[in-house]
């Protein structure tokens, strides 16, 4: 055994120590260094790999998941088309049935003429030159003027069609209350007697006179539908001549006369009893807003939307951000339907390159495309499936359609965890390749110490050394070298020792660790799903107050019937608020013979807005219906009660309003607002300011010293206009504000035409001049002229 100075004596350059040192050492650093190096590869492979599997995995889940929420919408599409195609095909059933028994066809229309004369009884109209029933029946029934005798009365074989097509009464309100939302229900009779009986009651053929004219003089089917009908009557000659083997007809979404909204109508011909030639129809119409409703509602991930389009690419029902996304353009185009006006809103004319490209006449599964965002390109995800094939009239012969359901999703949030995966995946190797090398490089400096501590008894203490590590290798951490000599052998048993605690305890506290790790990981991630849960909530109550208040602002205004009953006046009104719900305010109310039109703008928009707007419309009909016909005291007394209630909800608003006050001979401004523009009959326009009439409601308690009038005069032929701020202030893409001056003008350039033409004219010149620019106020304006 070598004493305690002979261990410490350096090793000579030709000694067995000073070979032993570089041959083992260099045999064993050269291991490390292989050893090592193979561990970091195969980790770096091993990630790679990972990486890769969860990718592909991820990614297919994600496009399934696509597929399948594309397949569901469809399907609720469908069921909708055929809940209308059950509810029109069993009012046909029911008009079929009696036109194939003539008898009790018959009797049944004699039976309703007794117990509903009012079903049957028609008034001739001078002014429209056609007839209709009076209000009180379950339906409406016109016949036109060239379907009357000289007496004005239906002729005999008009009677009776008026008398038996009364069964509808009896059907129609059923089917209206049950089944799939539906607008009307109705029945059209054949080409040559095309009596037009719809249920519930409106005012059919006035509404005809005023948006179709010379309609009461032309043939029915060939004025509104031309070439359906004839499409029919093929049909009944070879039932094989239907494009799809079904007789229901759908129409492409038009504007409805009676409504004013976008709607698809449902046909289904009744033949004669031969079956050989058409006997009119039976039909029902429902909005667009139904079909709509289903495709606004996809959300895929955060901002992914669908789409509901025909064959030809117009789309028919997309939200704000799909048609931004796709780069529509949106038209409406009255040539295209014959009478109707229909909607153009194509994806070929997309300015998105890669949506105008789509391949519309088959389904191609998932696609992947480009599109332009704030001049980048942005990869999205895309499906397009067919609905189940139908009968589709726009003008001329029936044709085949096949609408297209599309759901468009950004890439980067389908695959936002797949984004995730990979950065964990990453952040994992990077730590355990840190962590080797850490290892590498301390079984370095431990294989170096062992290496300069061997001695002349190394050989039986390697003997040790190599059994304890193989029972290291089999992970048997427990290992301990028996100290049999202080010599180097037994300082190489000692360093052993201490590397197998040390590699215990590491291990041990790594899996510790690792546990600990994913137990906070999977708390984190619950806590997070929990979170997102309650803000989905949070935002669909949200969601649903904000159109409730919508709902009840717009409720509250005036009605276009209301506007049409002032035999002096024409009054013509529009609204557009910046947000769901606006603070512009306006109202038109009657006492007697007295009119007041009032104008307001609350600061800011939204919710808070919204609801002064609504306080101060139903206090000011509150005092208008109490009597008050004091200008100054009727606007003291609102300006009292908001005050009040503004200090009580604590809603930190107010308004400019100013009020016009009619009695048929004098009109009368009061109250502070934008400035009052009055285009005299002879050209010349008047600008009056109305800065000293008043201040802003809801600032001061009692603002009675404050309120003054001021008499305009109005005769024949003069225009007053009243608008917000939302129409001088809206921008172009330049900055630069539409004006008071252009808006002189364009009156100036309307004068002459109605109030309803003033009104539409001067908004159409507005939307052109803000063009793509956002809208950030609300837009209110009203146009008052003397008959």
């Amino acid at each position: 055994m070598m004493d305690e100075r002979s261990s410490k004596r350096p090793a000579r350059l030709g000694s067995f120590r000073a070979k032993f040192i570089l041959v083992v050492g260099g045999a064993v650093l050269f291991d490390l260094l292989v050893s090592g190096g193979l561990a970091l590869w195969n980790v770096q492979r091993l990630s790679r790999d990972a990486t890769l599997e969860v990718g592909q995995g991820l990614e297919a889940a994600s496009q399934e998941y696509i597929r399948t929420y594309a397949d569901s919408t469809a399907a609720q599409v469908s069921l909708l088309l055929r809940q209308v195609h059950s509810d029109v095909g069993t009012l046909a059933g029911v008009l079929q049935a009696q036109i194939d028994d003539p008898e009790r066809n018959s009797d049944v229309g004699a039976a309703i003429a007794r117990t509903s004369p009012g079903s049957v009884s028609l008034v001739y109209d001078e002014k429209g030159k056609w007839s209709q029933n009076l209000p009180g029946s379950a339906s409406v029934v016109s016949v036109w003027g060239y379907l009357l005798g000289p007496d004005h009365r239906p002729k005999p074989d008009i009677q009776r069609d008026l008398e038996t097509s009364a069964v509808l009464d009896i059907v129609a309100p059923s089917l209206l209350q049950h089944g799939a939302s539906k607008l009307q229900m109705y029945y059209i009779g054949p080409k040559e007697r095309p009596i037009f009986r719809t249920a519930p009651y409106t005012d059919q053929a006035q509404t005809f006179d005023r948006l179709y004219s010379g309609h009461n003089e032309a043939d029915f089917w060939d004025f509104f539908f031309p070439g359906l009908y004839e499409s029919w009557q093929s049909w009944a000659k070879d039932a094989k001549t239907r494009p799809v083997a079904d007789d229901i007809t759908q129409t492409a979404p038009y504007t409805d006369a009676i409504t004013g909204k976008l709607i698809v109508s449902f046909f289904h011909p009744l033949w004669t009893a031969d079956r050989q030639d058409v006997a009119g129809t039976a039909g029902a119409d429902i909005t667009l807003d139904q079909l709509a409703q289903i495709v606004e509602n996809v959300k895929v991930a955060q901002s992914g939307f669908g789409f509901l389009a025909m064959s030809d690419g117009n789309v028919v029902a997309i939200n704000s951000t799909g048609e931004k996304t796709l780069g529509l353009r949106s038209a409406s185009d009255a040539s295209g339907a014959g009478a109707l006006t229909g909607l153009e809103r194509s994806l070929k004319g997309s300015s998105q390159p890669a949506i105008a490209k789509l391949a519309l006449d088959r389904e191609q599964g998932i696609q992947h495309l480009l599109l332009q965002q704030d001049g980048n390109e942005v990869p999205y995800i895309a499906i397009v499936k067919k609905l189940p094939a139908t009968n589709l009239w726009v003008s001329g012969p029936v044709r085949q359609e096949a609408m297209l359901l599309g759901v468009v999703v950004p890439e980067r949030e389908i695959q936002a965890s797949l984004y995730a995966a990979q950065a964990k995946i990453s952040e994992a190797t990077n730590r355990i390749v840190l962590y080797q090398i850490l290892a590498i490089l301390m079984s370095l400096l431990i294989v170096t110490i062992a290496v300069f501590a061997a001695s002349k008894r190394i050989t039986s203490g390697i003997s040790a050394l190599a059994g304890a590590a193989k029972r290291i290798q089999a992970k048997d951490y427990s290992v301990r070298v028996a100290i049999t000599s202080r010599d180097e052998v037994g300082e190489a048993g000692e360093a052993f020792n201490r590397m197998a605690e040390e590699i215990s305890y590491h291990t041990e506290n790594l899996e510790q660790l690792v546990e600990e790790r994913t137990a906070q990981i999977e708390d984190a991630k619950e806590e997070i799903s929990t979170l997102n849960a309650q803000l989905q909530r949070e935002n669909r109550r949200l969601g649903t107050e904000l159109a409730v208040a919508e709902r009840i602002q717009l409720m509250v205004l005036p009605l276009h019937q209301e506007l049409e009953e002032f035999q002096a006046l024409e009054i013509a009104a529009y609204m557009r608020p910046a947000e769901e719900v606006g603070g512009d305010y306006y109202d038109v109310l009657k006492s007697g013979n007295r009119l007041k039109i009032g104008i307001g703008d609350v600061t800011g928009h939204g919710l808070e807005s919204g609801v002064l707007m609504l306080m101060v419309q139903s206090v000011a009909r509150a005092l208008q219906e109490a009597g008050n016909t004091d200008a100054v005291k009727f606007l003291t007394d609102l300006n009292s009660a908001l005050f009040k209630n503004i200090v009580r909800t604590k809603i930190d608003k107010h308004l400019t309003l100013a009020f016009l006050d009619y009695d048929g001979k004098e009109m009368i401004l009061s109250g502070q607002h934008e400035e009052v523009v009055v285009v005299r009959a002879n050209g010349e326009v008047e600008r009056i300011d109305t800065m000293d009439l008043g201040i802003p409601i809801g600032l001061e308690a009692d603002i009675s010293a404050f309120i003054k009038t001021r008499e305009i005069a109005f005769e024949k032929g003069d225009l007053i206009l009243l608008h917000t701020d939302g129409i001088t202030e809206a921008e172009n893409d330049a900055g630069e504000l539409f004006g008071i001056e252009r808006l002189c003008r364009e009156a100036l350039r309307l004068k002459d035409q109605s109030a309803e033409k003033v009104v539409s004219g001067i908004v159409a010149t507005l939307m052109l001049f803000i063009g793509s620019q956002k809208i950030y106020d609300d837009i209110t304006l009203l146009a008052v002229r003397h008959r």
